[in-house]
């Protein structure tokens, strides 16, 4: 197991479903849920210590009403083709509780060379074959196309969201086939809710691996993984294998619960890092959603014999190597 821990966790209080880009500016760039659910921020550090002192700049801002005006959820931030670009789902408001979590998936565009500046042009929703509950974008580029994966409610299976892959004509535009890739099936899956979301795209070793979380969000919450050879075609649903145990999950010895919707980057010195989020108490009050205390946390991981990552457990908090 690798226990190489470089950062002092948390990294940032109080902000679930980190996302972490290292740019070749050499700043690393964050964004991630407040728990408000009304904005998107973005700060940038040269280390990944000091997010946590970074200043966080609001580039955005939810609607008062209509289909961006609840629920900002877990925004990332890309760098395609000479432009920056945010991901995120957003509900509208609605008189019933039900509106609050018909998430759509939309995207932000910015052609500054330094995204805490320039303007954020909205680029609209990314539209699938379904309107349904949608979110947690990502996207990746392979042998010159560009890749979309998501996690959706497909109305005609039971449960809350699966994973999907498409490729892109654009940033913002699906194109050709999309295809299930993940649905909840295992018992680790499906606590609480039947959920694979959040996935993370990892490129090592001829293959290509996409991380999720699944299960509802309290101490359940837990990372799968997925892969493919990088030479196969990723639209055929048949080339992914899932592992059949969770890569990361709750460790009651390091006091971290529900680690999840992570984010990869490398370390200052080239290193493989999985940020995430994790509570430090097992026990929540009302609904898991709103309780903010998800902190961003970040640690260095290494690799199996068999070329599969070894993310170890969710280390200790203020623990520093």
């Amino acid at each position: 197991m690798n226990t190489n821990r470089e950062y002092m966790n948390p990294i940032v209080e109080q902000r679930a479903d980190p996302w972490v880009y290292k740019h070749s500016d050499g700043y690393y760039y964050y964004t991630a849920s407040v728990p408000e659910y009304d904005r998107i921020e973005v700060r940038r550090s040269t280390t990944i210590q000091g997010l946590k002192d970074a200043l966080p700049v609001t580039v955005w801002r939810k609607y008062e009403t209509g289909p961006l005006s609840a629920n900002i959820w877990a925004p990332e931030i890309h760098y395609i083709q000479g432009k920056w670009y945010i991901y995120f789902a957003a509900a509208r408001t609605t008189e019933t509780q039900d509106g609050l979590f018909d998430h759509r998936m939309y995207v932000l565009e910015n052609d500054a060379v330094n995204p805490l500046e320039g303007e954020w042009v909205e680029k609209g929703q990314v539209r699938t074959r379904w309107e349904s509950f949608a979110l947690d974008a990502t996207t990746f580029e392979h042998r010159g196309d560009l890749y979309y994966v998501w996690a959706q409610k497909d109305p005609e299976i039971e449960g809350n969201s699966n994973l999907y892959i498409s490729k892109m004509s654009n940033p913002w535009t699906l194109t050709g086939e999309q295809v299930m890739i993940s649905t909840p099936e295992y018992d680790w899956e499906i606590i609480g809710f039947r959920v694979n979301e959040g996935a993370a795209v990892l490129k090592r070793n001829g293959r290509i691996f996409i991380s999720y979380s699944a299960s509802a969000t309290d101490y359940n919450y837990c990372m799968g993984l997925l892969e493919a050879d990088e030479a196969a075609d990723l639209l055929d649903p048949s080339v992914w294998k899932k592992a059949p145990q969770p890569v990361f999950q709750t460790s009651e010895e390091n006091g971290q619960y529900g680690p999840g919707h992570n984010s990869f980057t490398v370390s200052e010195d080239g290193q493989d890092v999985i940020v995430y989020h994790a509570r430090n108490y097992k026990e929540i009050k009302g609904d898991p959603l709103f309780d903010p205390n998800r902190h961003t946390r970040a640690q260095v991981f290494g690799w199996k014999e068999d070329g599969t990552p070894d993310f170890g457990l969710p280390v200790k908090d203020g623990v520093l190597l």
